[in-house]
């Protein structure tokens, strides 16, 4: 039997979150409840209390309503909320959790899912749900969302139909998860589709002759939250990230993956073998109009979804210094493959995106700014070709012979 945490401010939404809990015991589950509300009390002791919450993010209940500020009461209740999941996950009290709010809920929900581990069922049934007010950096890489259509006060045949889904959603996804196994040393590598980058296709196989396990992360904002995340987790053996594109789109207002990109795994003292796939493009939203200050250079509709603008050199050199300063940070080996003849499929010489002259810069700016801790691999060859993943195996057949890199899981 699989367990539930069901999450929400049960003063104010008690009828409602007793009803999804009648759903997962209907359904064959169990739940656990935690009530994170302040002013008021649930209809009936809930299995974590308001005050256990508070506590747990090293406050009370009391100093919540002391500080008279609603915003400031919920983020001690978040802080709590968040620190109370992790602690039952671990001693493996739950398997997945369901939190429900308005903009009040969503935000702290957003913080409990986000302390919980990749692979671990998430669901946030908000009022708010898929909406622009949650900026991606607070998106939790692999939660669910489902609108609470008709919800705003009180249990209808509409919300109903929203509750129950997400019930039995979670407890489906719990009951059919298949955990990650960890029986072998994980690489985390960043990527595009293979229009633009083509490296995974030797790189992914080869690795796993050598017996690695190998993750490609599509490096458009959610991919990059999902990479960082396991990064801070200390998930993988080394990563191989060569399209750090998300560094360039949260310089310059694409698609960002938070300003923490590019930066958890030197914390967490995994080895990195980089490269700049893609650095010279910012993705942006291809329904909306293009950016004013991307109206006047090179663009590429990738589809309807997704439109790719060109950095000029200034922008590229400023991209540059960015990678520079977060490698400076890291606490193990950093490699960074430089390839001169171009960094995407586009940026080829006869190539629609191609500008020599702004590659030149970003190249020399690269060779200026490269911190000591960091060696460079400079190649003249384009980032799809034979020679970049050869040299890629050629560093990383070193690193584990020295022992950078682990063999074993």
């Amino acid at each position: 039997m699989k367990t539930i945490l069901v999450t929400g401010t049960y003063d104010t939404k008690d009828e409602e979150l007793h009803y999804i809990a009648d759903v997962i015991r209907g359904q064959g589950g169990d739940l656990l409840s935690m009530d994170v509300s302040v002013l008021g009390d649930p209809s009936k002791p809930t299995d974590v209390s308001k005050h256990a919450v508070a506590e747990a993010g090293g406050s009370s209940i009391q100093a919540a309503i002391d500080s008279g500020d609603e915003n400031t009461a919920m983020q001690i209740m978040a802080t709590g909320a968040a620190a109370k999941a992790l602690e039952l996950y671990r001693a493996g009290r739950i398997d997945g959790v369901i939190v429900l709010g308005g903009t009040m809920g969503t935000d702290l929900a957003l913080d409990l899912c986000a302390a919980l581990p990749v692979g671990v069922p998430k669901y946030i049934v908000s009022t708010v749900s898929f909406s622009p007010l949650m900026p991606p950096e607070r998106l939790p890489a692999d939660v669910q969302m489902i609108l609470w259509a008709g919800g705003l006060y009180g249990l209808n045949s509409i919300c109903k139909a929203s509750l129950s889904q997400a019930a039995g959603a979670v407890l489906g996804a719990a009951q059919a998860v298949e955990p990650p196994k960890r029986d072998r040393p994980l690489i985390g590598m960043t990527s595009f589709g293979k229009t633009v980058l083509r490296y995974m296709v030797t790189l992914k196989p080869a690795l796993e002759e050598r017996g690695f396990e190998v993750a490609v992360f599509h490096a458009t904002g959610m991919g990059g939250r999902a990479f960082e995340s396991l990064a801070a987790e200390g998930a993988f053996a080394a990563v191989m990230d060569f399209a750090p594109q998300e560094v360039a789109n949260h310089l310059f207002g694409g698609l960002s993956a938070g300003e923490d990109r590019m930066t958890n795994a030197g914390r967490a003292g995994i080895p990195q073998l980089v490269a700049p796939g893609c650095y010279d493009l910012v993705d942006v939203v291809g329904w909306q109009p293009l950016p004013e200050h991307f109206r006047d250079r090179p663009v590429h509709a990738h589809n309807r979804l997704l439109t790719s603008a060109v950095l000029n050199a200034d922008e590229r050199r400023q991209v540059a210094r960015a990678l520079a300063d977060k490698l400076s940070k890291a606490s193990a080996p950093v490699a960074f493959l430089l390839p001169r003849g171009g960094c995407n499929e586009w940026d080829r010489p006869d190539g629609d995106l191609h500008d020599a002259s702004s590659l030149a810069a970003f190249c020399a700016e690269v060779e200026a700014t490269l911190p000591e801790n960091a060696d460079l691999h400079a190649l003249d060859a384009h980032i799809n070709d034979a020679d970049f993943s050869a040299r890629v195996l050629e560093i990383f057949d070193d690193w584990v012979a020295r022992g950078v890199i682990a063999a074993q899981a």
